[in-house]
């Protein structure tokens, strides 16, 4: 029963049937051609016989034509050619039947009939003639001569057709075996997973085969699994770590506050600085919020036409007084509008960590340089560089991932979420974000559509 329900059973009896079909249609017009070709080959041989004995008639006369047909019937294997002449009564005056056949017509042509040769009904082909003076002449062969050659191609079609059936069901056989085989392999490689062994993987053969290329996707796919689990793992136990910390400030100002019952003035200090806690792990999670929005594409409901010029515009205004403060030079650039198709805010939440990056680490006296350029089509390209310390090589493929802090970073403020936001509104729009050095600092390029 098993056999009869996998899927190997069903192709193998799919490549039967279809071989059977395809010998069917090749046998079809062979055995049609063979039938035209012998009908055809006999009428024409009858109706050379029958010109051959009218020109003895019309040459020699009746007596000659009585004698050369007794002469061919004498000659002849018995029951390979019919030959009858008889007169205008139809009485017979040669040949090798007894009498002339009542159920011929009596208009000249050629005909299948049924008579009696030698105590057996046959059917049989007929040329029937007439010659001066009002004789009657009949041709004829039986056409059950060829039926043992068109008996042994039947047998031969049905022998064919029986060896392609069991054939086909020894190829199911060998087919799903070597199909459970494989998809044990799939079957133990999945449990094990299941167990916990995240880093097993299906095996894989050179013959690069379709259950092959199914096994390397699979693999393909197992491994972002166990990238995307033990990123949520290290997620997980960063924002524990990062959360830890505030919490932890949190409750001890409180207890402090408790326990000390300090003046007034003490008390509101502590309680702002309480707030300032609560605040960064409010950021922290509006930013997690955000991220997951993205991911899930939630945000694309929000995309309209927008013009990038503006957007980085509103930006640099926000920040030009935090760079004078800090005699900071801030550089602008831009070649007119750069209208693109996205979400507003999140667009210029990118921009803004952007230039929160920049000023961050580029220090007093620092450069900022900003522009905003039109690519092919529709594709816009807002890049932001900085002279400030860069970030190390080693450093560019992890800082967009969640919480990734590097060693420049470890006296800055923040959470390691604001590149991850960039690379993930950069992706929501169909864009990417590039990352290289300037000779000195960092050049961040913000690719749209």
């Amino acid at each position: 029963m098993k056999l009869i329900r996998s899927s190997a059973f069903f192709l193998a009896v799919g490549y039967v049937f279809l071989g059977i079909l395809a010998l069917g249609m090749f046998a079809t017009p062979l055995w049609y051609a063979w039938r035209v070709t012998i009908n055809d080959g006999r009428a024409e041989l009858l109706q050379a016989d029958t010109q051959r004995f009218n020109a003895v008639f019309q040459r020699d006369g009746a007596m000659q034509l009585i004698n050369f047909i007794n002469a061919r019937v004498g000659m002849q294997i018995p029951g390979e050619r019919i030959l009858i002449l008889a007169d205008s009564d139809k009485h017979l005056l040669a040949g090798n039947m007894p009498a002339w056949p009542q159920n011929v017509s009596d208009k000249p042509g050629i005909y299948t009939i049924s008579m009696n040769l030698g105590g057996t009904p046959a059917q049989v082909v007929v040329v029937r003639s007439y010659l001066p003076n009002g004789y009657n002449l009949l041709v004829g062969r039986d056409l059950s001569r060829f039926a043992p050659l068109e008996t042994r191609f039947w047998y031969g079609l049905s022998g064919a057709i029986l060896i392609l059936i069991i054939d086909g069901m020894l190829g199911g056989l060998l087919i799903r075996r070597a199909l459970m085989f494989r998809i044990q392999g799939i079957d133990q490689t999945v449990s094990a997973i299941v167990q916990g062994d995240l880093g097993h993987r299906l095996v894989t053969k050179s013959s690069g085969d379709e259950l092959d290329t199914l096994s390397i996707t699979i693999n393909q796919l197992l491994d972002q699994i166990e990238q995307l689990i033990h990123g949520i793992r290290n997620v997980s136990n960063t924002i524990a770590h990062d959360l830890r910390t505030p919490l932890a400030e949190l409750r001890s100002r409180l207890e402090v506050l408790a326990l000390t019952q300090p003046t007034p003035e003490e008390t509101f200090a502590e309680i702002d600085a309480a707030v300032s806690d609560v605040d960064r792990v409010i950021r922290i999670f509006n930013a997690l919020l955000r991220l997951a929005e993205i991911d899930a594409g939630l945000r694309r409901s929000g995309f309209v036409l927008v013009d990038a010029v503006k957007i980085v515009t509103d930006a640099v205004d926000f920040y030009l007084p935090v760079t004078e403060l800090n005699d900071i030079e801030l550089i602008f650039h831009h070649n007119g509008g750069a209208p693109v198709l996205g979400d507003p805010v999140l667009l210029a939440q990118a921009v803004s960590n952007l230039m929160d990056n920049a000023l961050k680490y580029v220090g007093s006296h620092g450069m900022i340089t900003v522009e905003v350029s039109s690519l092919s089509g529709e594709t816009v390209q807002i890049s932001i560089a900085d002279n400030g310390p860069g970030i190390p090589d080693a450093e560019k493929p992890k800082v967009t991932e969640r919480f990734f802090r590097g060693r420049a970073s470890n006296d800055m403020p923040g959470v390691g979420l604001g590149l991850t936001l960039v690379d993930a509104v950069a992706r929501l729009h169909g864009g990417r974000l590039e990352l290289e050095d300037n000779h000195p600092g960092l050049k961040a390029r913000l690719v749209i559509g």
